[in-house]
């Protein structure tokens, strides 16, 4: 199970594997547009629902690709950056899905900073596999895909945030999956500006540590309050608090 934040994020994570993970289920979050309209009116869409919708028949095709249906697609319709407000339910959802689907392991964010709702999506996944834990019941080893951070130079895509001393895998793309996470990519026309910023050689992963979600991710450093995503630092925190009283883990 492929669980992120975004219609193409599976692919910028994972992209190069995708035709060998059959079968799978691919969860997005948000449906990739912003309540406020702002991305939706400079790419030339007249509404916020037109925008998701061609973000949603992107990433069918870029899957299409790999040779994965687009009924392996679920979404949850949350407006990008606001799964932040939604952790708590996000967790719920997703515990039954696993419950269900019984994945051996899922692929995320991990929780660094990088976009706040890549931040909510690694607490909801953590916190959906400790109640499944606490149930007694199976659940998936969660393996985190790198994606984009903060560092005190600007702005470092594809590599993990070293104040968490972990063994990263890195795996370096044959020329076939190569050619396949680039004609993946290819489908992304409307994110074609971020998509430039990360490499189709080499994808990163590495095993979830044990993260306290009341503290901030990356030394403090949030690439999602420099490129003002919606939400603070510390508004998520509040969140991340709010979540965990209502998931009944509050001290």
């Amino acid at each position: 199970m492929i669980v992120v934040a975004h219609p193409d994020d599976e692919t910028i994570g994972i992209g190069g594997h995708l035709g060998r993970l059959h079968p799978t289920h691919i969860v997005h979050v948000t449906d990739g547009a912003p309540r406020n309209g702002r991305d939706a009116t400079k790419l030339g869409f007249y509404t916020r629902s037109a925008y998701a919708a061609a973000r949603r028949a992107e990433v069918t095709a870029a899957i299409a690709e790999a040779g994965i249906e687009a009924n392996a697609l679920i979404s949850f319709g949350i407006p990008d950056q606001e799964a932040a407000r939604h952790m708590a339910s996000i967790a719920r959802r997703l515990q039954m899905l696993i419950t269900k689907a019984r994945p051996s392991f899922i692929c995320t964010h991990a929780y660094e900073g990088g976009h706040p709702d890549h931040d909510a999506i690694a607490l909801a996944v953590n916190a959906a596999c400790l109640t499944l834990d606490c149930l007694g019941r199976p659940r998936p080893q969660i393996i985190e895909m790198a994606f984009y951070r903060a560092s005190p130079t600007g702005a470092v895509f594809q590599d993990f945030s070293p104040d968490i001393p972990d063994t990263v895998l890195e795996i370096r793309l044959d020329d076939a999956a190569i050619a396949l996470k680039q004609r993946m990519l290819e489908h992304f026309v409307t994110q074609k500006r971020l998509l430039a910023s990360f490499s189709t050689q080499i994808e990163r992963f590495r095993a979830a540590p044990a993260y306290d979600f009341s503290q901030p991710p990356n030394g403090g450093l949030l690439l999602y309050e420099q490129w003002q995503l919606g939400v603070t630092g510390g508004e998520w925190l509040r969140l991340a608090e709010a979540a965990a009283r209502e998931l009944g883990w509050a001290k």
